[in-house]
């Protein structure tokens, strides 16, 4: 049976929900397509600091989904908007990949290799000890500590390898210091959206699979949610939970645009 709510700003997780790695999720490009349609362009909400908006918007090209490239809100993007709106002064020594740097680029902010005012972590695949030495060294100076998300483990063809939060919760215990997490389950980047755009809470929603990252961001930013039962989180397992999504589907294709 089909569900009908009229919102103006869908914020979409992406893995697990709009695509599962390599494959498309069903459903999902039907979803933006018919939402496109209506005039309305969607969000998509990911906690992956290690892509650009353009290699996200080419990633979900391949999938038959034409992204708008602005529409897309990653960890390290928020992160970035974060650190402009709060500490608009301070430079950055960073950790990460392409996707933070590139982020830190287009909100102007400097990047230092010592003496910085922000410590910020992103997923580094080239990770060494001298980098993790120069963060806590920088944060044992006062550099205020954020990290883009505090996922410990990421899926691959491999198996489950090590995500940016591994790394962080290692920093963390050897300065004592516990960071300013940006990624989901907090609001940050739903935040950063409303900021922006000006939406209040009762236009937005935010969609995903997984209860503990992106149905919790909605329900601790106070809006609306919907559960996909096409990733991580069962759905009922998800309809048991104290705090249950507004609504529960099994794919994008039961929600009615």
């Amino acid at each position: 049976m089909a569900v009908k709510k009229t919102y103006r700003a869908y914020c979409l997780d992406l893995d697990g929900t709009v695509y599962r790695g390599t494959e498309a999720v069903e459903e999902a490009a039907g979803f933006v397509q018919r939402l496109q349609q209506q005039g309305i362009e969607p969000f998509f909400v990911t906690n992956n600091a290690s892509m650009t908006q353009q290699q996200l918007k080419d990633k979900m090209a391949a999938f038959g989904i034409n992204a708008k490239k602005e529409r897309i809100m990653s960890s390290a993007i928020a992160a970035a908007k974060y650190i402009k709106r709060w500490y608009p002064e301070r430079t950055v020594y960073m950790i990460g990949s392409d996707g933070l740097e590139q982020a830190l680029q287009q909100e102007g902010l400097e990047r230092v290799e010592k003496d910085a005012g922000i410590m910020l972590m992103g997923i580094d695949r080239n990770i060494t000890y001298d980098k993790l030495a120069a963060a806590c060294l920088e944060i044992r100076k006062g550099a205020v500590f954020l990290s883009t998300n505090q996922d410990l483990a990421f899926p691959s063809e491999k198996g489950f390898l090590p995500g940016n939060g591994a790394f962080t919760t290692l920093v963390a215990a050897s300065t004592d210091v516990n960071p300013v997490y940006i990624g989901k389950p907090e609001i940050h980047m739903l935040e950063a959206i409303q900021h922006e755009s000006g939406f209040g809470k009762s236009d937005m929603v935010m969609i995903g699979d997984n209860y503990d990252t992106d149905i919790q961001a909605g329900i601790r930013f106070g809006i609306d949610t919907i559960h996909v039962n096409t990733g991580v989180s069962r759905m009922e397992t998800v309809l048991e939970k104290e705090q249950p999504p507004s609504f529960a589907i099994e794919n994008l294709g039961f929600w009615e645009v």
